[in-house]
């Protein structure tokens, strides 16, 4: 659990780590990128791109750059004619992937919940 005392805020009464972490995570096409690799273990760029469906080639490379960066996911290439690259997620990215994984979990139950009280009420 992040704690998070008086001065660790800024001017406004945020935390930047928090802040810093959910715009990193929050950016377009992350989650699907992560549940992709969560299911598969390992994918090369166009199996990832059809298992996502919808996202240009620039948007994957820019992300799956992005995510590499911050230690979430990891290229592997081998010396291959052609060249062949794989994308995994890290031990970090494994571990966020269990996070997003409860939290899908979290919002299912409650939206069933919520969907359940809606009937009930008509």
């Amino acid at each position: 659990m992040i704690k998070s005392g008086r001065n660790d805020l800024d001017p406004e009464g945020n935390c930047p780590l928090v802040s810093e972490v959910y715009n990193d995570l929050l950016r377009r096409w992350t989650m699907p990128i992560i549940y992709a690799l969560g299911l598969r273990g390992e994918l090369r760029f166009n199996e990832m791109k059809r298992a996502i469906g919808n996202i240009s080639s620039t948007s994957l490379s820019e992300r799956l750059s992005q995510l590499e960066s911050l230690g979430i996911i990891q290229k592997k290439i081998f010396a291959e004619v052609p060249v062949k690259v794989e994308y995994s997620l890290t031990p970090k990215g494994w571990e966020l992937h269990a996070i997003l994984n409860d939290l899908a979990n979290w919002m299912i139950k409650w939206k069933r919940g919520h969907v359940e009280i809606v009937q009930k009420a008509r």
